[in-house]
């Protein structure tokens, strides 16, 4: 799927956020020893986390600490991390880590109690995944970036095919995501990918297939239901989509139900996807309580800058393009 990140887009107001791209061809390649499980229960995090994206780079964004005392929310996943230059992470690829208005709101979150979990990637920009030289490189700078806050958790958001549809890439990041749990115990790994209505795409099964095959214990794989040609029925498809990955990974693994559910992840997309899909509030809220009651760790949505209203206003930055009530999805998200 695509998000278009705004370094490359300054002047355009539309959120392009993530566009799935349709199935790859070819064989996925044969996970090794699929009846060993690489099972690795999540201990950084609470067994749900409810953290939606807050993203600097546009968008108004809002005050952190509002938005917690008004929702409830304590968990923010703080977007992008981007190369500065060959394997070098900033924000956005020229916000530092330290001294800059990411830093001065993660150390806001964390005054008000909560935590953040960098999103490492996206749709476009300059990507640490094909800029690092090799595995050990790219952990590197996934350590700095947990160094510099002292972070319980990371996600990578792999898209496009500079990341995603790279099998190189793919592999990669999956080793680098190895070391960093290797050198930082209890540490939560997230990936976050494309997917259809019916589940992964061919290069979403490779990426289940390679973490089973590297033995890399991924803790929640997370996809992003939206932009993904899904219709009128939101609820309807992110379900049918989630159900696939967990056959997928049930049958990578040797996972029960349980097991595959609470390695799972959705990140949305609140109001008005780039595609016109419309994910209502009643229907973010179906989606929260199937979550829920399934016991998947993780639920996001793109993104808080958008969780205003303006009843047809399109797709833009700053607001969700439908009649809402301020931060409404996130604290539909909050109760996750």
């Amino acid at each position: 799927m695509r998000r278009l990140h705004p370094i490359t887009a300054l002047t355009a107001l539309t959120v392009l956020t993530v566009a799935f791209l349709a199935p790859g061809t070819g064989q996925a390649a044969t996970p090794a020893d699929t009846t060993a499980s690489t099972e690795r229960a999540p201990v950084a995090l609470a067994t749900k986390t409810a953290a939606p994206y807050l993203y600097l780079g546009w968008g108004e964004p809002p005050s952190p600490s509002t938005v917690m005392n008004a929702t409830g929310v304590k968990w923010f996943t703080m977007a992008f991390i981007l190369s500065s230059g060959g394997c070098n992470p900033a924000w956005d690829g020229q916000r530092p880590l330290q001294g800059g208005a990411d830093a001065a709101a993660i150390a806001e979150i964390k005054a008000a109690g909560g935590d953040i979990v960098p999103s490492i990637g996206g749709w476009s920009g300059n990507k640490l995944g094909p800029n690092c030289s090799s595995a050990q490189a790219l952990a590197g700078a996934y350590q700095q970036v947990i160094d510099a806050y002292g972070l319980k958790a990371i996600d990578v958001d792999i898209e496009n095919t500079d990341e995603f549809e790279n099998a190189e890439v793919q592999d990669r990041i999956l080793g680098a995501l190895k070391i960093v749990e290797q050198n930082n115990p209890g540490i939560t790994t997230i990936l976050t990918f494309g997917t259809t209505t019916t589940g992964p795409t061919y290069w979403g099964g490779r990426l289940i297939e390679q973490a089973k095959a590297l033995a890399v214990p991924v803790d929640v794989f997370t996809i992003m239901p939206f932009d993904f040609g899904g219709g009128a029925d939101m609820y309807g498809n992110t379900v049918n989509a989630s159900e696939g990955l967990k056959d997928e990974l049930k049958a990578v693994n040797g996972w029960t139900d349980a097991q595959a559910y609470a390695h799972m992840g959705i990140s949305g997309m609140n109001g008005l996807s780039d595609q016109q899909e419309l994910t209502s509030v009643a229907t973010w809220t179906q989606i929260r309580d199937w979550a829920s009651g399934k016991g998947l760790s993780r639920l996001a949505f793109w993104a808080v800058n958008r969780d205003r209203p303006c009843p047809g206003g399109g797709v833009t930055a700053n607001c969700s393009g439908i009649a809402q009530q301020n931060w409404e999805f996130t604290r539909i998200t909050a109760g996750f």
